[in-house]
This record gives structure tokens, C-alpha cells and sequence, in this order.
């Protein structure tokens, strides 16, 4: 803003607007001074001499300038800015940041500090003088394209501002920091303060050509200051009168930066980032900053309501919450967090994916809006804040640096979620269950992707069970506490569907012999198992599997042995019957061989691709629409079912229909497992066959 001569100033209060607001004694006077002859020098480095008006209550209004209020008087000294070079300068204000608004953020938490000082100073007995609230105001003048930001807080000293702003990288915060917790008694009380780095400040020229600081220190005795610099490369110091204690930046606003003089936008900046800032903060008037920082607050004073608005606000959202943790530690690590896992999951609706859903602040100020490096991906799904004074920031408190602190942090947080989960499944199983409806596929994303807490995540999987009704469901660790001694396995069936899994060949020998069975529906549920591989020392096996085979051959032999034989094949027979099935099936199979499982079906197909291997095979593809082929499998035949028994007699008699017969059996396994893409290619052979059946 510019400043006003000593002339100027007087020939403004006589125009009408001025003198229609002062007495007639100072009309008159501003009338003799406007006239007189006074030197002037275009020149000079130094200040105009301006007179100094009477500083009136603090208002917002558009019709008067900051020198009218905080009028510089004496002669400004020029200096040179003690740090680097103006290059350095350069860079601070256009290429540390990557986003222009957060210079919003970067003077809000410098008042911030500033109150923050105040206060404890004051808590302590210091001497400083100041009665005034400690608050944020910000005030934004479109006509003369400003905005200004005063806090209320400790303020600076002539030395203070050489020191402070004078000096490129050089953080008053810091040392200030460091000077309470030298002191046992105020050690802990320092962790309010947010500025490190001493370059938040010059964040300002990224939108403004022109700076101006009034500052007046709370130290009893001080005078008001007005420090003022373009950016490049010196600024000018003054003393101002009428500046109450505390600080007030006012940024002269660029041509190329007119968005920031939107009151709405900036409002809507400081809830991004500096919502939950301990001190009220105000744009022209009217409270910003109105929700309260809850992770800060103890647990137990936190109502349900309180939960629930707060969740909507920083999840954007209008749901409630199925389930809320308010986690605090000192140690390792300092962490105040406030989490929430939400009732309806966005991407079961078609939306696209979903963004990491904490945000990481320091201090109570926001650092990282979906912070990606905070918890691993498949936990996205929870929402809420961490904030911890222990971070790792880079310079320009954009990006976390990576390190052994954020991988601690990034630990420290996933144990203590699957924790809390762990926690909500116990205490109430079927409210869980309605989570896990929801969020389970995330659960099992987890399973896959996080090695290192695996075996936890586990536990919070739940399944459909052949023991249990339809949609009830079980976690593994149930699943095993109901297992027979003698049972060594746990079982478990990939199936579209549970009455498919019922009906299945697969299935049939399990049930037979009243061996409880997961049922997996979910097209990832497959690769969680494999990656899994076991539980709780129990191996997971698949019941159309050959493993599977193996242990169940002890019990299908018995009830075989117990069974009447006298309508099976010979074992001469099936070997012959095998080796015609091999050469009538040609390259589709591997083998034919006898089954020893228990079963009521004529034949099976083992050790093929499941079909969330195809899937898989045909996505690597790029899901071209011609049928993916069929990797040569095993087909087992069981020798008392009438349809083999019926086979062999046919083959000697009937050759081409027995063929087509055979073909018709691999087809029927190959659907019963569901490998068959298209069985539409059957339907003549199939016609064939009734032909037959019928003449």
C-alpha cells in the first residue's frame, strides 16, 4: 500500500469525504498544511513523512488504507536482506510450494505461533502487556486488491524483525522452542508452537508484489514498527504509531492472483488447512474455524453427536460412522488421532476408486489432505486425522520425508486399526458382520498386499460355512475351534453361489462325511487363500483339489469297502475303459484315472484352472472375446455309477456314440467346475445323444 506525504495526507482530509468525518478545528488545519511549501526529495531510499492520523476501533471497512490507521513516521532505513542471495529469496517465494494458497496456511500458523508464544509467556508470569483476545483476523479489501492477516499474539521488536524477516530461513518459532524446553517447566508446553523452518512468511510473494508488516512486541515499553519489502532482495523498516500489540501482514495482491481476494475461496482454504488452529479465526468478520479439533480432546468427552459431525466434516459425507477410535500415544512417537470406519463403502455405488481417506496434520495443522504414505492402500477406506509433532517435513511442510519415522508412524497405525477391529468384531459379531458386508473386500486386499501384518489381518476375515445358515457368518479362527481332532485341513470352496457349492460334485464328499466347508463368493476370495496358504498351523486346502483328494481318501475308501461292489467295474475293466477315455478325449485331459473320493457323479475334472485363474489369464489378454482354451486337466471317473458301467458295455457295441458320450462326461466335470466358457459349443453333440436315446 502506498504511503502517504505529508502533503498528500492533508490535501485527502480536505476533500468533502474526509472533512464530513473530522471536527472543524482539524478542517482547518488541514486546509493551512495542504497549501505549505514542503521539501520533497523522488530519490531518497528512506520513508515520506506522513502525518499521523488517530488509529480508529478495528473495523473491516474498504474506505480507509493501513497507513491511515498505523501512519509510518520518521525516516525507513533500507536494508539488505543477511541471508544468501536474491535468488534464494526467489525460490522461497516461487518454487518451494507447489500450490499458491498455502501461503494462506503458512501465515495463519505464523499467527498462530504468535498467540501461541503470548500465551504461554503470559501462563509463565512474563513480563509482556496485552489485554487484547487472542485471535486471527483476516480482512480482505477488493477495491485496493489487499489482504490483510492480524493476530493479537507476542509481536516483534525492531531487532526482532531484522532478525526474523530480515533473514532468509532463519525460524523466530524455532528458537523459541528451543528456549522453553531448555526450561524444565515449560518443556512440554512448547509443542504447540508449528513454525521449523523460518520461510513460511515469504510464502506471501507467490501471490503478492508488495509486503507489508505493522508489529508492535508485547514487551512492555515497545514502540510499533511497519517493515515493508517487494521481494526482491532488501526491505525498508519504519516506525509506525498507533499499532496495538501483535502483528499485521498485508499482502498487496498480484494481477495474476485476484482469486485470493474472493472471501469465499479463502474461507474455504482455511478449513482445508488451518480449520483446527486453537485460535478463532475471521475473514472479514465473519468466524471461519468452527469446528473443533476432537483427536486433541480426551475420549470420553466426546459425545456420539459430536462424533458423528465431526466424521461428516472431514469425510464429506453425510452417512454416519459405523465405528470410531480415539488413539493417543507418546511413544515412541507422539500421535493424536481421531479414526473412523464408515457404514456404506463408495465403491460398491460405481464410484471410482477411493482416495486415502486420514489427512496428517502437525500441530493441528494439515500437512497432507489423503495422506498416501500414512496407512498402506487397503486400509483407504478409513477416515480421519493423525497429527504428530514428530514428522519428518520437508522445507516447504508439503511432503513427508521418507525415513525410519514414517515408516514407525506407518506401523504404529496399522497395528492399532486392525487392533481396533479386532476389538469391534468381538465385542459385537454381528454388527461386524454388517461391516465386513461392506468393507470385506478391502479386509482381503489386505491379506494379499500387507505381508507383515498378514497373519493379524486374517483374523478379521469372515466366510459363509457349510455348518451355518446362509449369510451367517464365521471367522477362521471359529471355523478351527469347531474342527474334529482327526480333521487336518480347512476346507474351503470357491463356488459362484452357495446353492452351486451345495450341489457341487466337489462338495458332495465333505458333506458326506460331515466335514464343515467355507464358502468363498468373491472373485478375490481365491487369491487370499493362496496367498494365506494357512491358519493357525492348519493348512488351507480347496475342496475340488487333489490334496483335498488325498485326505479324504481314507474315509471314501472305507465307506467304499463298506458299500456293495457288485455292480462296479473290475479293476481290469477300468483300466481298459480308462485308457479308451484318454485316446476318445484326446488333448483336453492329462490323465483319466479312478477316482478314491466319495461320490454320486459319473466323473470329475481335478487340477485344472479355477476360474479366477482364467479371469486373470484373460484380463492379461486384454479380455479378448475369443474363448480362452482350456489347460489339459484330470479327469477322475467313478466305476460304480451307471453311467461308466453303462460306457463300457457301450464302447463295443455303439463306438461313435460311446465317443460322444465321453466327450459329454468331460463336458458335464468341466461345467461342474466351473471352467466351461461356452457351452453352447456342446449343445449339438448333446442332441446327438438324445437322438439316440430316443430311437
Amino acid at each position: 500500500m502506498r504511503q502517504l506525504s505529508l502533503r498528500s495526507a492533508c490535501t485527502r482530509l480536505t476533500s468533502t469525504a474526509a472533512q464530513s468525518r473530522l471536527p472543524q478545528c482539524a478542517r482547518s488545519a488541514a486546509v493551512r498544511l495542504s497549501s505549505a511549501s514542503l521539501p520533497y526529495s523522488s530519490t531518497s531510499q528512506h520513508s515520506k513523512l506522513v502525518v499521523p492520523l488517530s488509529r480508529s476501533a478495528r473495523s473491516y471497512s474498504t474506505e480507509a488504507s493501513a497507513a491511515d490507521k498505523e501512519p509510518v513516521v520518521g525516516q525507513g532505513e533500507t536494508h539488505e536482506f543477511k541471508a544468501e542471495t536474491k535468488k534464494l529469496l526467489h525460490i522461497v517465494a516461487h518454487s518451494l510450494y507447489s500450490q499458491r494458497e498455502v501461503f494462506v496456511r503458512e501465515l495463519i500458523s505464523n499467527a498462530s505461533d504468535a498467540l501461541e508464544k503470548l500465551r504461554q509467556l503470559q501462563t509463565t508470569s512474563a513480563d509482556v502487556s496485552s489485554d487484547m483476545p487472542l485471535e486471527i483476523d483476516i480482512a480482505v479489501n477488493q477495491e485496493q486488491k489487499t489482504i490483510s492477516f492480524r493476530d493479537s499474539g507476542i509481536g516483534m521488536t525492531e531487532e526482532e524483525l531484522k532478525e526474523n524477516l530480515g533473514t532468509i530461513a532463519r525460524s523466530g518459532s524455532k528458537a523459541f522452542i528451543e528456549k522453553m524446553q531448555a526450561n524444565a517447566e515449560t518443556k512440554d508446553t512448547a509443542s504447540s508452537i508449528v513454525g521449523q523452518f523460518g520461510v513460511g512468511f515469504y510464502s506471501a510473494f507467490m501471490v503478492g508484489d508488495k509486503i507489508k508488516v505493522y508489529t508492535r512486541s508485547a514487551k512492555p515499553g515497545s514502540e510499533g514498527y511497519c517493515w515493508e519489502s517487494d521481494g526482491l532482495g532488501s526491505y525498508t523498516l519504519a516506525k509506525a504509531e498507533n499499532v496495538p500489540v501483535g502483528t499485521r501482514i498485508e499482502i498487496s495482491v498480484k494481477d495474476d492472483a485476484k482469486e485470493f481476494l474472493n472471501e469465499e475461496k479463502l474461507s474455504e482454504i482455511i478449513k482445508k488447512y488451518s480449520n483446527f488452529v486453537g485460535f478463532p479465526i475471521s475473514v472479514n468478520g465473519t468466524k471461519v474455524n468452527t469446528v473443533e479439533a476432537l483427536w486433541t480432546k480426551d475420549k470420553s468427552a466426546i459425545a456420539a453427536e459430536d462424533h458423528k459431525n465431526f466424521y461428516r466434516f472431514i469425510s464429506h459425507t453425510f452417512d454416519d460412522p459405523m465405528y470410531h477410535l480415539v488413539y493417543k500415544a507418546d511413544g515412541p512417537l507422539s500421535i493424536r488421532s481421531i479414526l473412523y470406519a464408515p457404514s456404506k463403502n463408495p465403491e460398491t455405488l460405481g464410484f471410482e476408486r477411493t482416495k486415502p481417506g486420514v489427512n496428517l496434520y502437525s500441530r493441528k495443522v494439515l500437512i497432507m489432505p489423503n495422506a498416501e504414505k500414512l496407512l498402506p492402500e487397503w486400509l483407504r477406506f478409513i477416515k480421519g486425522v493423525v497429527d504428530s509433532e514428530d514428522l519428518p517435513l520437508n522445507l516447504s511442510r508439503e511432503l513427508l520425508q521418507n525415513g525410519p519415522i514414517i515408516m514407525r508412524l506407518k506401523s504404529i497405525m496399522t497395528s492399532r486399526i486392525i487392533k481396533w477391529l479386532q476389538d469391534e468384531a468381538r465385542s459385537d459379531a454381528s454388527k461386524y458382520a454388517d461391516f465386513f458386508r461392506e468393507f470385506g473386500v478391502y479386509v482381503k486386499e489386505g491379506v494379499c498386499q500387507d505381508v507383515e501384518n498378514q497373519k493379524d489381518i486374517a483374523k478379521l476375515l469372515r466366510f459363509e460355512t457349510s455348518g451355518k445358515e446362509a449369510k451367517q457368518l464365521v471367522s477362521l479362527d471359529e471355523y478351527v475351534e469347531a474342527m474334529p481332532e482327526s480333521q487336518e485341513h480347512i476346507y474351503y470352496f470357491c463356488t459362484p453361489n452357495r446353492k452351486v457349492g451345495v450341489d457341487s460334485p466337489y462338495y458332495e464328499p465333505f458333506k458326506e462325511h460331515n466335514i464343515e466347508v467355507l464358502f468363498l463368493h468373491h472373485p478375490l476370495d481365491e487369491f487370499v487363500m493362496g496367498r494365506l496358504s494357512e491358519y493357525n498351523g492348519k493348512r488351507l486346502v480347496s475342496v475340488d483339489s487333489e490334496e483335498a483328494g488325498k485326505a479324504l481318501n481314507k474315509l471314501s475308501k472305507a465307506s467304499q469297502d463298506s458299500a456293495s461292489d457288485s455292480a462296479a467295474l473290475t479293476k481290469e475293466q477300468t483300466d481298459e475303459l480308462t485308457a479308451w477315455l484318454r485316446e476318445s478325449m484326446g488333448t483336453q485331459v492329462r490323465d483319466v484315472r479312478v477316482s478314491e473320493r466319495y461320490m454320486t457323479y459319473p466323473a470329475i475334472v481335478v487340477d485344472f484352472d479355477s476360474p479366477a485363474v482364467r479371469r486373470m489369464m484373460k484380463m492379461m489378454a486384454g479380455n479378448s472375446q475369443e474363448p480362452m482354451p482350456l489347460s489339459p486337466c484330470t479327469v477322475e471317473i467313478n466305476p460304480r455309477d451307471p453311467v461308466i458301467t453303462g460306457l463300457y458295455t457301450l464302447k463295443s457295441k455303439n463306438e461313435e456314440l460311446a465317443r460322444k458320450i465321453a466327450l459329454q462326461l468331460l463336458d458335464n466335470a468341466l461345467i461342474a467346475a466351473g471352467v466351461m466358457d461356452n457351452p453352447q459349443t456342446m449343445l449339438k453333440r448333446l442332441n446327438d445323444i438324445l437322438a439316440a436315446t430316443v430311437n
